[in-house]
């Protein structure tokens, strides 16, 4: 049976991405790309407040100084200040003109891994030139995979020991061993092959069993995978363009996901009032805390 799914809020984004909840602030963050903007819900009395970008934000973060946040934007990530608006360029990763930041998140001890993506047409001669970074806490950064279309999915395992990822032009979730230590991802391998269910994989997030929740953009649903690869939960929405979920709340008992309606390459279809809502449901699972971003220039 599906679970009930409610609206979150009366805001609408183009292109909602990247909720993150925040325990520290009882508030759910998350961004409106094409809307240049950053979302903030006061959980408890539903205070929904705006703040304008000076780009596309793609992604957030929560750092240890309250108000502040790493986000990617542009070809890179910046620094931004939500008292007074101010922000500052931490580091620029890309350079080829069409291609952005995407999906990020912070590792469990700070790091911040961020893929970008192509929005160029297919037929460009170099298509895809996106990539996925790490950048760790001093601002030092590695590019570790190439030849990225559209950089998505990445979550972590309750342990810190398995990494997830996809390209959701590939349409296959990938998992890695990973060393919390060094940062080093190993032993890729493939969790679960998107093209035998409905959409392609966008946002994701892990629960406390270490089952990976990820988002169908283009397939109205978001599913569940076993950490063996099993398909083993699909909850229905009632957006065609679902894009990431989260935990939120006090329990960490409330999924929330993100959705596309005017923004992207190919906006949402017509006759969806719902399209770029933050979606609400309660799966009878828990989320885990989000990590906070700890980059130091």
């Amino acid at each position: 049976m599906n679970p009930s799914v409610e609206i979150l809020s009366d805001h609408r984004a183009k292109l909602g991405e990247s909720p993150v909840w925040s325990e520290r602030d009882s508030a759910l963050y998350w961004v409106d790309v094409d809307g240049q903007s950053i979302q903030r819900l006061d959980w408890s009395t539903q205070e929904l407040t705006s703040w304008s970008m000076p780009g596309r934000p793609s992604c957030v973060a929560v750092t240890e100084r309250p108000g502040v946040f790493v986000v990617g934007m542009g070809a890179g990530l910046i620094e931004y200040h939500s008292a007074t608006g101010e922000w500052v360029e931490l580091i620029a990763l890309e350079s080829t003109e069409g291609v952005r930041m995407n999906d990020g998140r912070p590792d469990p001890l700070g790091r911040m891994w961020i893929g970008s993506m192509d929005e160029r047409a297919d037929d460009a001669p170099d298509f895809p030139a996106g990539h996925l970074f790490v950048v760790d806490r001093d601002g030092s950064h590695l590019t570790f995979i190439d030849d990225v279309a559209t950089s998505n999915g990445l979550a972590f395992a309750p342990d810190g020991r398995t990494m997830y990822w996809t390209d959701t032009h590939e349409q296959v979730i990938w998992a890695f061993d990973y060393d919390l230590d060094t940062a080093a991802a190993t032993n890729k391998r493939p969790l679960f092959d998107f093209t035998s269910i409905d959409g392609k994989p966008d946002g994701a997030c892990v629960d406390q069993d270490g089952c990976y929740w990820v988002a169908c953009v283009y397939g109205w649903s978001v599913v569940r995978i076993t950490p063996d690869g099993r398909l083993d939960r699909t909850i229905e929405l009632p957006v065609e363009k679902p894009s990431m979920p989260a935990f939120a709340g006090s329990d960490l008992d409330t999924l929330v996901v993100t959705s596309i309606s005017s923004g992207g390459r190919r906006p949402a279809a017509p006759g969806q009032p719902d399209a770029g809502a933050v979606l609400v449901t309660r799966p009878g699972v828990r989320g885990l805390i989000e990590p906070m971003a700890r980059i130091s220039l």
